[in-house]
């Protein structure tokens, strides 16, 4: 691509930035050991509110710029009153958006347009599990497939590069297809 379509390229990505903080991080391993964190609390029935508004990098305490919220609870079908998605399907959307986040890094540092990029996952689960009903059938998804619809300034093969390289970097899929140590206590 020539200087000037480089230019005309935006989709919302400070690749210099990134690389910069990459470049920095490399320097001091230290400063990229971050802690993130939620916390939840019952409001009622199966509703919970989840609060995420501090996490722990650069060697030091950070805020996000406002607390974010998410409610979660269970459809109406399940005898509960559908205050929010349900906590499987906030895991699911953690997926696609940390996928999608990284197709547009990408896509920016590879010089591509994005102009559309919409993601679609499903996840297959068999209740019998987490109602007690059978106890060999797992709680958890027994597989989970994502579809990208994406529309760029690129061939089919760049655009199957570009999702291949976020699969790659993406925390959230690292999360889901490698075992992660979680301990569950009480204060």
């Amino acid at each position: 691509m020539d200087a000037q379509t480089q230019l005309r390229v935006d989709n919302g990505i400070n690749v210099e930035a990134l690389l910069g903080a990459r470049e920095a991080l490399s320097k001091m391993p230290e400063a990229a050991r971050f802690n993130w964190r939620a916390t939840c609390e019952w409001v009622n029935g199966t509703h919970a509110r989840s609060t995420i508004d501090s996490f722990f990098g650069l060697g030091e305490e950070q805020m996000h710029r406002m607390a974010h919220r998410i409610d979660s609870d269970h459809p109406e079908l399940f005898a509960a009153e559908d205050h929010g998605a349900t906590p499987v399907e906030i895991v699911l959307a953690g997926l696609a958006g940390c996928l999608t986040a990284g197709i547009a890094a990408v896509a920016q540092n590879r010089n591509i347009q994005l102009r559309s990029v919409k993601a679609t996952l499903e996840a297959g689960m068999d209740l019998q599990g987490i109602l007690g009903i059978d106890g060999d059938v797992r709680n958890g998804f027994d597989g989970v497939k994502v579809i990208f619809d994406i529309d760029a300034d690129a061939t089919r093969e760049e655009i199957e590069a570009l999702v291949a390289q976020s699969q790659k970097r993406s925390a959230v899929f690292d999360i889901f297809t490698n075992p992660t140590d979680v301990s569950v206590m009480v204060s």
